[in-house]
């Protein structure tokens, strides 16, 4: 540790510090714990002791207000998404009756960094009144923005819901427990000699014992947001405590749920409840320990970080605004962790755990972006796959003397590299007939865009192409006849990745009426081409199931077709034969445009990448009285009708601060469907940043408004067609916040990504 001593050193002697406590951690015990300098250098000088006793600044809200919270939601008192207002009925003035507990903790508020101090004001509930009075700065939930108001709320939503005092509680239920003995709001006057001075308060009187924070300090000490004073050692305490998973002052679960990432799902900056995780203030993490560790600073020039990876943990407490406020810690505590980080004598399975992370330096310029790349790939289809296998899985069973009779669902997205149509393909292939052609909704050519597709002959081959998609459930699902004709079927389909996309069903159409004939199905496995890698949007209501509903899944699943087959066979008890032939070379993260493949329009109004990540959002809408750009040239990145005001429409929008994309005001006349040959209104979506996108919450956006703005023109009561779930459409209805409805489907969320979890055939 000779490094970190002489990092240490160097600060002080600069006169970046006068002096620093540091303890450091490492599986279950103590590594390293000095003191360096003085804790005081005026009225005069003092050493360090390592029982210094520090103004933690910040760290209150992680130490004391967030563990509090988290015990509340654990005993059942406080729901997380839950908003602010159910338990703080006067937070819900100026537009903050949607605001939850989740994005308090995780500053997605959208409220201001603090308090007014510009006018004086003494008292707690002087300063709750005026938290109850501020008006979010942005739409809550549309960004981050730390702010000390969010736990200054939270301090008090804990005095309420528990009948506690903030610091009563804190003392009761976390620091007895942990025996931090040296740990507590407003320390008392034995403690003083023990306590690093922070700086000269605006009437030159030393802050000593005395909070730091000037809005803790007018609400008397004690506040969610700061005021709290400990230890180096009683700190050790705590950080060991949340490595053992919570040592009885919360469970295994609430310390991973509150360490993870909890913000909103496409939001840059990543933040757990409280802790920090990748954000602007990561610094403390320094250049080595991995993201995945998680912690907090405080202004005075307090720090602690803690690695579950390496179990380990790093505090460094600095009173680095002593004695004039002109010096901060921030470089010091990034270069400590990164020297720290190289010394902790790691065994052979925590450096293999290490190395198989993600070890993400800070970056001053890029601090806290996720960058999901792009690559330049060489994806294999299923298509590809089967041919480099010489048809394998089409082989007839061995001693057979006659071919394997097939027939294959697809269409004009099915075809291989070389780009031969995957009908031609299989009619060649060794050891196979090709004795029927399914094709599903606009045809076997993908050009059709009407209910009326009749069964035809493929000219190439003369294979009877019969048509599997129709004004009724009945055209809509195979001949079981002509099926029990093969002995297998073959489906090879381009879809969209998104529920309502009609493909979907139709693959799992044939699932049901493979099982019944007693016949294998194959899946020739393709992209899901707006990635695998996001899950997002509501599901669907049991009992609401339909052609664009096969099943209770979210809107945006991030699932391949084969992927989907394997789910639908085994969660809804199909049980038939199936194969998937799996693509090579894809990554969850690929979108289309990453994985070398032809794009080929999977349906008439389905143009482009841009278009495909749009859809699981605009396509909410479209079954509704507005238009969405069919019959343009660039359908789904268009909404708009005749009696929608485009400027108006416009700023409403981009007001919300919708991440990933902007709106900007046009007229347009559509050519075909809804509103044909009439000049509509609308907006165009400008798609800037398709990875920060919740598609299909910005589908709940425009529903909103629509209803919001034209509540007497919009009929809202045709969007439950393709949403397929009450709740939403109630929290619409009953006129919720967006973002909250959103929030409200999270839970649901993880329970798929668990089922989902089991069918992923690509990592």
């Amino acid at each position: 540790m000779a490094a970190v001593d002489a990092i240490i050193q160097q600060a002080i002697a600069e006169g970046n510090i006068p002096g620093a406590v540091l303890v450091v951690g490492h599986n279950g015990k103590v590594f390293y714990r000095k003191a360096y300098g003085n804790r005081a250098l005026e009225p005069r000088r003092e050493a360090m002791t390592l029982d210094t006793i520090f103004d933690l600044a910040s760290l209150t809200k992680v130490i004391a207000t967030t563990t509090a919270i988290m015990q509340l939601v654990e005993h059942g008192k406080v729901r997380l998404n839950d908003p602010v207002a159910k338990y703080l009925p006067e937070f819900a003035q100026n537009g903050k009756d949607d605001i939850t507990v989740r994005q308090l903790l995780t500053h997605y508020s959208g409220l201001e960094p603090d308090l007014d101090l510009k006018t004086p004001w003494e008292g707690k509930e002087t300063a709750y009144r005026m938290a109850w009075a501020e008006t979010p700065a942005q739409p809550p939930g549309s960004g981050f923005t730390y702010s000390d108001i969010n736990f200054i709320v939270l301090g008090e939503l804990v005095e309420r819901v528990s009948g506690e005092m903030l610091d009563a509680y804190t003392a009761r239920h976390i620091f007895a427990p942990l025996k931090m003995l040296h740990t507590r709001f407003v320390p008392p006057a034995a403690w003083r000699s023990k306590i690093a001075p922070t700086q000269y308060d605006e009437n030159e009187h030393m802050l000593r014992g005395v909070v730091h924070d000037p809005t803790a300090r007018r609400m008397g000490g004690v506040a969610g947001h700061a005021g709290l004073f400990s230890t180096g050692d009683d700190l050790a305490r705590f950080a060991q405590a949340l490595l053992n998973g919570g040592d009885g002052i919360l469970s295994p679960l609430s310390v991973e749920k509150m360490t993870r990432p909890e913000q909103p799902p496409s939001a840059p900056v990543l933040r757990g409840f409280g802790w920090d995780i990748d954000s602007p203030f990561s610094s403390n993490r320094g250049d080595l320990l991995p993201v995945g560790s998680y912690g907090h600073t405080g202004f005075t020039g307090t720090s602690m970080w803690i690695d579950p990876t390496t179990q380990s943990y790093i505090i460094l407490l600095t009173n680095a605004v002593h004695p004039r406020g002109k010096e901060n810690a921030i470089a010091l505590r990034s270069k400590v962790a990164t020297a720290v980080a190289a010394a902790l004598p790691l065994t052979p399975n925590e450096k293999a755990a290490l190395c198989g992370m993600s070890i993400t330096g800070y970056n001053e310029a890029l601090s806290a972006a996720r960058h999901v790349s792009s690559r330049n790939g060489a994806v294999k289809t299923g298509i590809d796959v089967l041919e480099a296998h010489n048809f394998d899985v089409l082989h007839p069973a061995q001693g057979a003397e006659v071919k394997k009779r097939i027939g294959v669902v697809t269409n004009q997205t099915g075809f291989d590299g070389e780009g031969r149509r995957t009908i031609d393909v299989l009619a060649q292939a060794p050891g196979v007939s090709l004795d029927a052609i399914f094709s599903p909704e606009h045809g076997v050519a993908g050009t059709l865009d009407t209910l009326h597709v009749s069964d035809t002959k493929d000219e190439a081959t003369g294979v009877t192409v019969y048509s599997v998609y129709g004004g009724t459930d009945a055209a809509r699902r195979p001949s079981i006849e002509v099926l029990k004709q093969l002995d297998a079927v073959v489906f090879d389909i381009q879809a969209a990745g998104v529920r309502f996309y009609t493909y979907e069903t139709t693959l799992g159409y044939f699932l049901e009426a493979a099982a019944e004939a007693g016949i294998e199905i194959i899946v020739l496995d393709r992209p899901d081409p707006i990635t695998g890698s996001f899950v997002q949007g509501p599901g669907t209501d049991a009992g609401k199931e339909s052609f664009t509903n096969y099943w209770t899944i979210p809107v945006r699943h991030g699932m391949t077709m084969g992927e989907l087959a394997k789910m639908f066979n085994v969660e809804r008890s199909i049980n038939a034969k199936l194969t998937v032939v799996p693509m090579e070379g894809w990554q969850r993260g690929d979108w289309f445009d990453s994985t070398g493949i032809e794009w080929v329009n999977p349906s008439p109004n389905l143009r482009s990448v841009t278009e495909a990540a749009l859809y699981p959002g605009v396509a909410i809408v479209e079954g509704t009285n507005v238009s969405v750009g069919r019959g343009t040239d660039t359908p789904y990145e268009l909404m708009g009708a005749p009696w929608i005001k485009s400027k108006e429409f416009t700023a409403y929008m981009n007001a919300r601060g919708i991440a990933g994309v902007r709106f900007v005001p046009v007229s347009f006349t559509p050519t075909a469907s809804i509103y044909s040959g009439q000049k509509c209104e609308g907006v165009n979506i400008v798609l800037t940043d398709r990875n920060a996108l919740d598609a299909p919450e910005l589908g709940i956006e425009l529903a909103s408004a629509l209803k919001k703005l034209y509540p007497a023109d919009w009929k809202f009561e045709k969007i439950m067609a393709l949403l397929a779930n009450q709740a939403v459409y109630d929290a619409l209805a009953a006129g919720q916040d967006p973002r909250r409805i959103a929030q409200d489907w999270r839970e649901e969320l993880e329970k798929f990504e668990k089922v989902r979890e089991k069918y992923l055939i690509y990592k």
